[in-house]
């Protein structure tokens, strides 16, 4: 079997070290690939949102699945072409995944199936939602760009002055094209945020074990918001009642309002969650497996993922197919310094291996070039130093002890990964 994994981050890197480990077999190409994920993989030069340059290559080299992982693709029906070519591949639809690229298709979906999310008000017009957000006068607002964003386009503002700043950014200047054209304006949750990624085949759905993100670029959640700088799985925070409500009041009434509304999901169903005092209720959906969350989560896997992501596009998905290790994972962003801002690229990467590893914990590269044999920073997220052991305490010191051992010019890391997580276990 020949696999091309569509993508070239941290994410995708986890989902081939999976891959190769279900099946050592298969023949694995990525597109367009990092220097990391060469020693994996053949990394092929195609950009991930070449939609046609996917379907031929795929064509020219005999590729027998594809695994479309970035939200761009997705958005742009990289999966409906490839159907069209008679080519398999996991991810929903063009259709199916707007439930990311459109936070007002999502909103409106959950307020019209009843499922559990915040409060909200859509605009097109700044005017109107200047207005709108004036008269409601509650602090801190939320400031969601409709369409795809760089996972940027959520913003949390303080006061008048932020979300008046933040309505010029996304709908006047464009700062992220015509993804702020519209813009939702929601009340904002307290609560404890949790990862749950879940395959799904169109009917039925498996939830993952749960993870933490830690978003802000710095320690004690100070900074701007980033992709992700570390992730810990599973989080002590969502209990087993907890995972329980979330699968009758959330997960299946989202694969039931899919269907109804002629989109059924296929893939991985991300659900960003808040855990309220009033009961868990949806941030936002991906359409896809979350980075950095998948470099935490996989590596729980207890089970033959290419024979799961096969189950998810057949419509033969079972919950047996899925199991999970004991233990716990935890993955450290190493990031350029000056992300999510500008930062310099080329820093010769220092501690990794030939094939780009370090004993002791896995890396995953997200943002790395390889030449002559070196290891080269080409990203703001650079590398995810990821360990797994019996506790969450164990598998966070072995993360940072790799942390330590991998250094290039000028990086950057939090340094309270799972901190957390950690007093939450002791109370």
């Amino acid at each position: 079997m020949k696999v091309l994994v569509v993508g070239s981050g941290g994410r995708e890197h986890a989902v081939i070290r999976k891959l190769k480990e279900s099946r050592p077999d298969l023949e694995i190409l990525c597109a367009p690939g990092n220097g990391g994920i060469a020693a994996d993989a053949e990394c092929v030069d195609v950009k991930a949102t070449d939609v046609e340059g996917m379907v031929a290559l795929s064509k020219e080299r005999g590729v027998d699945y594809v695994v479309v992982t970035p939200d761009d693709p997705l958005a742009l029906g990289m999966v409906d072409a490839l159907k069209e070519a008679g080519i398999p591949s996991f991810g929903p639809t063009k259709a199916a995944a707007r439930i990311e690229a459109s936070k007002v298709f999502s909103k409106n979906l959950m307020k019209k199936y009843g499922i559990p999310t915040a409060a909200y008000e859509v605009f097109d017009d700044p005017r109107a939602a200047a207005d709108y957000i004036r008269s409601e006068n509650r602090w801190p607002a939320v400031i969601k760009a409709d369409g795809l964003a760089l996972g940027k386009g959520v913003i949390i503002a303080q006061n008048e002055t932020e979300a008046m700043d933040a309505l010029t950014s996304l709908m006047v200047r464009k700062t992220f094209g015509e993804s702020g054209s519209r813009v939702v304006v929601e009340e904002f949750l307290t609560g404890v945020e949790v990862s749950v990624l879940a395959f799904a085949d169109g009917t039925t759905v498996v939830p993952m074990v749960s993870s933490m993100d830690h978003k802000r670029a710095e320690d004690d959640d100070k900074g701007l918001n980033t992709g992700g700088m570390g992730t810990i799985a599973p989080s002590p925070f969502y209990t087993s009642e907890q995972a329980e409500r979330c699968v009758k009041e959330i997960f299946l009434p989202t694969m039931d309002a899919m269907k109804k509304e002629g989109c059924p999901f296929s893939g991985c169903l991300y659900f960003g969650l808040i855990l309220t005092d009033e009961g868990p209720k949806v941030i936002e959906y991906n359409s896809r497996f979350g980075d950095p969350e998948t470099q935490s989560v996989l590596p729980l896997l207890d089970g033959d993922l290419f024979a799961i992501m096969n189950a998810c596009t057949n419509g033969t998905l079972d919950a047996s197919m899925v199991n999970w290790k004991d233990g716990a994972a935890a993955c450290v962003i190493e990031a350029s310094g000056g992300y999510p801002g500008s930062y310099e690229k080329g820093k010769e990467i220092h501690g990794l291996g030939a094939d780009g590893q370090c004993d002791g914990v896995t890396v995953y590269h997200a943002g790395t070039k390889c030449a002559d044999g070196k290891y080269y920073t080409n990203g703001g997220r650079v590398l995810g130093i990821t360990a797994t052991a019996p506790t969450l305490k164990e598998a966070l010191a072995k993360a940072y002890a790799g942390v330590e051992r991998i250094t290039f010019e000028d990086m950057h890391v939090r340094h309270d990964i799972g901190a957390k997580a950690l007093k939450g276990m002791e109370k």
